[in-house]
This record gives C-alpha cells, sequence and structure tokens, in this order.
C-alpha cells in the first residue's frame, strides 16, 4: 500500500535527491552524518564541507527521492550537539545564479578601472 501511494503521489519540482545541510558541528564525522540521515532511507554519497567557506555544511545524496523528502520533513531544526540543522534540498540554479552574480561584478569592475571610472 506505501509503494502504491509513493508511486502516485505528487512531489514539489524543487523536491530532489540531493540535499544541503546547514549549521551543523564543526566537528560532526561522516559517520556521525550518516547515522542521522541514514535512519530515513539509503545514503548514496555524503560530502562534508572541509574549508574554511564550507565548514558546518554538507551535501546529502539519496537513492530515492521520497526519502530525500521524509528527511527533510524531519531533520528540519532537528538539534545535533546544540545546533538547529537546516535541511534544503539542493537548487543547482540556484547556486549557478550565484556564481554568475559573483562573475558579473568582478567583469564591471576590471571594466571600470580599465576606464578609470573605479569608485
Amino acid at each position: 500500500m506505501a509503494a502504491m501511494r509513493r508511486s502516485t503521489a505528487r512531489l514539489p519540482p524543487e523536491v530532489n535527491r540531493v540535499l544541503y545541510v546547514r549549521n551543523l558541528p564543526f566537528k560532526i564525522t561522516s559517520e556521525e552524518m550518516y547515522d542521522i540521515f541514514g535512519k530515513y532511507g539509503a545514503i548514496r554519497q555524503i560530502r562534508l564541507g572541509n574549508t574554511p567557506e564550507t565548514r558546518g555544511t554538507a551535501y546529502v545524496v539519496y537513492e530515492d527521492i521520497f526519502d530525500a523528502k521524509n528527511a527533510v520533513d524531519h531533520l528540519s531544526g532537528f538539534n545535533v550537539a546544540g545546533r538547529y540543522l537546516i535541511v534544503l534540498f539542493h537548487q543547482q540554479s540556484k547556486l549557478l545564479k550565484k556564481t554568475d552574480t559573483q562573475k558579473k561584478k568582478e567583469e564591471l569592475e576590471k571594466a571600470r578601472e580599465a576606464y578609470g571610472l573605479a569608485e
């Protein structure tokens, strides 16, 4: 019955198998991540941020989209070592938009310097 409900359920377009997790404790291990997120379904991959800019973040990739949705529903706001997790669906378009904006700002600054219009 549950499998039948899953196949006919309509999901919002932003739902996908890749989750973006923020506000993680800096000392969390991948084993702890598998313990927390593995309760909601089979995990394909977990990537923890390891640079100063990405510390405290991770990507969790589930095998099934419904498992990912279940994890988002249950783990958003979950307390881990005194920090409340922020669990979102990864949106590639927003990431690309952010990098495009940054690239445009750099090009604008170069043009301003080239024409002597630097502020």
